[in-house]
């Protein structure tokens, strides 16, 4: 579902080495810079109090840093992504399980300010060419709204096939949630997330970054990033039973997968 799952607001749609802190290296990075110019990912009504200088470090997320992720993610993602907010999904514990199944992989990222919270996060997993013997099982749980959305995540997969495009991958990394505290806005912490992912991609020799983004303002901050589109389905043509399943609010009106190929043989640093 990956994605949003981000919105300018927030949304997607997804994890690696713990490094440094480049927190006051902001001329260095063309996307930190970008990324303090766009007002995205979670946005709130309120203002931002918080100093602008604020110290933080890029991690890697750990197992045990579960539940505080979780915490975040109710506070500024799960409630504003376009298909939950149409479905009126609530609490639902296997959206929060599905989310941080990806933790496992080794490849997500927190960004953590000097008092030890996790003010932005990067949920990514790996995506390994099938073999030829593999049958495709379908995503199932007991919520009945969820399976919705995980019947639509199952539709994209099966109609666009991303080994088929990059024929000479067998591992992609997936970028599932991409969310930032909307106090944390102007530091540039999605950039620094995503580059941290970049480094994550040359260290593995992985080429492909795929996200699936439901809402309209995380496509386009993707696409700020440099992501390019690579598949769409508009929400309006996906039906089940000759009905239309989603109709969240303009301007999200499609499902969009978003790839970006990165050099392995470039260095961040």
């Amino acid at each position: 579902m990956e994605v949003e799952k981000m919105r300018e607001q927030p949304s997607l749609q997804s994890k690696c080495r713990i490094l440094d802190s480049r927190c006051a290296l902001n001329d260095l990075y063309p996307i930190t810079r970008l990324t303090q110019k766009l007002d995205v990912l979670n946005m709130s009504s309120s203002s931002s109090k918080i100093d602008k200088e604020c110290p933080y470090t890029i991690e890697l997320v750990q197992p045990e840093d579960t539940e505080a992720v979780l915490a975040m993610l109710k506070t500024f993602f799960f409630k504003d992504e376009p298909l939950n907010t149409y479905l009126d999904l609530g609490e639902c514990k296997e959206l929060e399980e599905y989310s941080m199944k990806p933790i496992k992989d080794n490849c997500s990222y927190k960004a953590v300010n000097n008092k030890g919270e996790i003010i932005g996060v990067y949920i990514n997993g790996l995506i390994k060419r099938p073999s030829p013997t593999d049958t495709v099982k379908k995503s199932t749980c007991s919520h009945p709204k969820f399976q919705k959305i995980l019947n639509l995540m199952d539709h994209v997969e099966e109609t666009f096939k991303i080994f088929d495009l990059y024929p000479n991958e067998d591992v992609i990394l997936d970028g599932k949630i991409l969310s930032v505290d909307s106090n944390y806005r102007g530091l540039g912490i999605a950039g620094r997330l995503t580059e941290r992912a970049y480094e994550y991609m040359r260290s593995n020799k992985i080429s492909v970054y795929h996200v699936i983004c439901s809402s309209q303002y995380s496509a386009r901050v993707m696409e700020k990033l440099g992501f390019h589109e690579v598949y769409k389905l508009n929400y309006a043509d996906y039906k089940v039973d000759g009905e239309t399943v989603f109709k969240p609010a303009q301007p999200h009106v499609a499902i969009r997968v978003l790839v970006k190929e990165v050099d392995k043989s470039k260095s961040t640093l």
